[in-house]
């Protein structure tokens, strides 16, 4: 099955040249050829990319652990002595 016939073909010329003019028709076929070529040229190099991303991959780190929680403050109730963790008073 073809895309466009004949008569397509010689209908889109004719609109083109009316469009663009004669004389910018060959300046924008040059520029829309530059820009499939950029265009081709982007997407291989993104496809590359991607396969070697794939291929190279390394595996997934592990989570990181959780930091260790902090000590508790629990406040003494009025009237009680203050500890350390090795259960000392202050300035013994």
């Amino acid at each position: 099955m073809r895309l466009l016939s004949p008569g397509s073909l010689l209908l889109v010329t004719a609109f083109a040249v009316l469009l663009f003019g004669g004389k910018r028709l060959p300046d924008a076929a040059r520029a829309l050829g530059r820009s499939l070529r950029i265009l081709k040229s982007e997407g291989r190099a993104l496809r590359q990319e991607f396969d070697s991303g794939r291929e190279g991959a390394a595996p997934a780190a592990p989570p990181a652990r959780p930091a260790a929680e902090p000590d508790r403050v629990v406040k003494a109730a009025p009237g009680a002595s203050r500890t350390d963790r090795a259960g000392r008073t202050p300035g013994t």
